[in-house]
């Protein structure tokens, strides 16, 4: 290989495999996310942590376009995407897995069906052995080989999110998202999760970009930590750089600190706060 081209494959390499522009999003004039631009590098875990409400599933589900931006661009390997129709995303959502937060498993479906679904949707796979197969490696990954006639209402939590991942990666994704895989479950579950999350990255060579509020998984599995807050990023950088940052939003929101704006309000006796409704606010009858 000549210098210019070990150049040019470098250079190849940098490119991030999903670039958001300039985007704004709002929703009834609230604004949710205000001008992000971001890129996802190829490979790597991108982690996006901040408080409920800041925008975190807003951004996630913008990188496979579920939700549309009100101005900005999105881009998947140099291709925008955000003004495609719903038929053309559909091949470019191939690409992608997502772990919703709940899980999403169909209840009226065995587990062999739910991870099958996408494979019958996209590639409408007729070799029921050869989908026997998939559907063994893909539970294998996560460890529930053997549960496949099993429905979602016999599984724990942790084995629903499991499920739930291994329809994820049905496709072979080259990105996985996850919405806030450990909500719900506890620390040794959530470990599982956080386990899952490095184990694919590792032998899929997967990029991952993960939703989370929690911090003890965010530092286990992060190449790199995204903070977001008010639609704004604060905050960007490894491990490290986020358990030194100086913004004070930051240290607050690692430490789980409450603002001393919020202790003030809780403080307040009855009396001396005002209410913000009364019983008359609530009376059907009341014009």
């Amino acid at each position: 290989m000549t210098e210019k081209q070990e150049i040019d494959r470098a250079a190849a390499a940098k490119k991030p495999v999903i670039e958001l522009k300039g985007i704004c999003k709002t929703f009834d004039r609230r604004v949710v996310l205000d001008d992000v631009s971001l890129a996802i590098e190829e490979g790597k875990t991108t982690v996006i942590i901040g408080p409920s409400g800041c925008g975190k599933t807003v951004l996630i589900k913008h990188l496979i376009c579920l939700l549309r931006p009100t101005a900005g661009e999105i881009y998947f390997r140099d291709q925008r995407i955000d003004h495609l129709s719903e038929r053309a995303l559909g091949a470019i959502r191939t690409h992608y897995g997502f772990l919703f937060q709940a899980g999403a498993l169909f209840d009226s479906q065995t587990v062999f069906q739910n991870i099958v679904f996408p494979i019958r949707q996209h590639r409408r796979e007729t070799d029921m052995s050869e989908l026997e197969q998939i559907v063994k490696a893909k539970l294998a990954m996560v460890g529930l080989d053997g549960f496949q006639n099993y429905y979602p209402a016999n599984l724990s939590g942790g084995q629903r999110k499991r499920v739930a991942l291994a329809r994820a990666i049905a496709m072979d994704p080259e990105i996985i998202l996850y919405d806030e895989p450990t909500t719900g479950l506890d620390p040794i579950r959530s470990g599982i999760i956080n386990e899952l999350v490095l184990k694919l990255q590792r032998e899929l060579s997967v990029t991952s970009v993960v939703v989370t509020h929690d911090m003890n998984s965010a530092y286990k599995i992060a190449d790199r930590i995204i903070m977001l807050h008010n639609g704004m990023i604060v905050a960007d950088g490894d491990a490290d750089t986020i358990r030194n940052h100086p913004h004070p939003t930051v240290q607050q929101f690692i430490h789980g600190e409450v603002s001393d704006e919020d202790l003030a309000v809780l403080r307040m006796s009855g009396k001396g706060a005002q209410s913000q409704f009364s019983p008359q606010d609530f009376d059907p009858r009341s014009p």
